[in-house]
């Protein structure tokens, strides 16, 4: 059994072993495979970018919960609503008043007016074909939290809300109520055009049309606009 043995050897004997160099560098390619698969962003070869973060969406906080409500409003599942939706500052050069708002009903925008050619725009949810409104208006005034009391004509169409009629006090306010966390009217001179803007925990409608003709925004964003409209303030609806 000796040549076997021999036979062995002489195998065994002609496996290089790695230099120590070269175990250094097979080692620093390793552990370079390991770190570049769990990073995000792409590194120059040659570089190192100590303490590398992932900076956050502003949108995180932007939309963040606020339990500070008379009731607590969650938190905004960014996943279901499209980015360009989302709260933010656009040039708009307009001939509008500063203070105006604009509701844009072919993109679904709201444009706030500002100064200097600015404006503050949100997404929305519209009306469904039947239930659109166009004009000029104003914001006769603002409520937090609001009572929901559908129209009668709306009760015609849907008897399942008739515990909540004008003639039975409307809906008590809460995270249940259509209207949301805030709503604004919109009156055409005195009278009531029974349209608001409001907001809604639906935050799969923004940017769709399906609403009974009321301008919906997240609660975030209502209540973001509700601090910097002011009651008497113009609306106009293209």
């Amino acid at each position: 059994m000796t040549a076997p043995t021999h036979q062995a050897d002489r195998l065994a004997s002609q496996i290089k072993r790695p230099t120590r160099r070269q175990f250094l560098a097979g080692a620093a390619t390793l552990s370079g495979l390991a770190v570049s698969g769990c990073m995000t962003t792409q590194v120059p070869q040659g570089q190192l970018v100590p303490n590398a973060e992932v900076r956050p969406s502003p949108y995180l906080s932007m939309y963040a919960a606020l339990p500070q409500e008379q009731f607590p409003v969650p938190a905004v599942d960014l996943t279901q609503v499209p980015e360009q939706y989302l709260r933010r500052m656009v040039d708009y050069p307009t001939s509008e008043n500063v203070g105006t708002v604009v509701v844009d009903t072919n993109s679904f925008y709201l444009y706030h007016v500002m100064e200097n050619g600015k404006a503050m725009r949100y997404g929305v949810g519209l009306g469904r074909a039947g239930f659109e409104w166009s004009g000029r208006a104003r914001i006769a005034w603002k409520r937090p939290w609001p009572r929901w009391t559908p129209p009668d004509e709306m009760v015609a169409r849907q008897p399942e809300l008739e515990p909540f009629s004008i003639a039975n006090g409307g809906m008590d306010p809460g995270p249940e109520n259509p209207l949301g966390a805030r709503a604004l009217y919109i009156f055409e001179g005195n009278r009531d055009t029974l349209y608001r803007l409001h907001g809604t925990n639906e935050v799969w409608s923004i940017g769709k049309a399906v609403s009974s003709g009321c301008v919906r925004l997240l609660n975030q964003d209502v209540i973001h606009l509700y601090g910097r409209v002011a009651s008497g303030s113009a609306i106009l609806v293209t």
